[in-house]
């Protein structure tokens, strides 16, 4: 009787307890398994319907991304088509630019004036002129009309102040630079001089004596 109860006792004493960080990790793997039922059971709650609505949904998305796409290169297409030559058109300007000063150099010669060879030279330059107009004009770019005009800045750009009673300030009243547009697209300025009013001399000496005065 007594070897039995040292048995047990002993048995008893070998028993050893589980440590905690052991009985942490089984309840965390508990945990992770229970997570992934649960993962599980909502994939599997996932109906036909909501997975033909959800595809249903990409491809619209698709499709929009490729007609913003198609848009996109549609514009850069049209663009490059209607405004592909505009450095060239800018630069063609300056011969005309060039064309024009030189009709004032030789107007301005003492030793040409009045001469035949003179009236022959400038009738020339006019036609190679309006020949370089027509032919810009063709390709959509045609010059800005600015004398008599209100001063636009998005098509003017005012070089002096001009006196003049006769126009409302504001008003172009000399044209330095001619400018063009390409199309709806301002390919330069044209440089002008803008009227402005004429102040009076009596109005002046009265300021003068007003300010003597004080």
């Amino acid at each position: 009787m007594a070897k039995d109860q040292n048995t047990n006792i002993e048995s008893q004493n070998n028993e050893v307890e589980e440590p905690t960080s052991v009985k942490k990790t089984n309840s965390e793997e508990q945990d992770n398994e229970q997570n992934v039922a649960e993962k599980n059971e909502e994939i599997k709650e996932t109906t036909p319907e909501e997975k033909i609505k959800e595809l249903e949904d990409k491809i619209a998305r698709t499709f929009a991304e490729m007609e913003n796409q198609r848009r996109r290169f549609e514009k850069e297409r049209e663009d490059a088509f209607n405004y592909g030559g505009f450095a060239l058109a800018k630069e063609t300007l300056n011969l005309i630019d060039n064309l024009e000063r030189s009709k004032q150099i030789l107007e301005k010669d003492e030793t040409l004036k009045n001469t035949g060879a003179l009236k022959k030279t400038l009738e020339h330059f006019n036609i190679i002129n309006k020949d370089m107009i027509s032919i810009l004009s063709k390709n959509g770019i045609t010059q800005i009309e600015s004398i008599g005009k209100k001063l636009d800045p998005n098509l003017h750009q005012a070089m002096i102040e001009i006196d003049n009673e006769q126009s409302e300030p504001g008003t172009i009243i000399q044209e330095i630079q001619k400018g063009f547009m390409m199309k709806d697209r301002l390919l330069r300025p044209s440089l002008v001089g803008v009227s402005k009013k004429t102040e009076k001399k009596d109005e002046k000496s009265e300021e003068n004596k007003e300010n003597q005065g004080n």
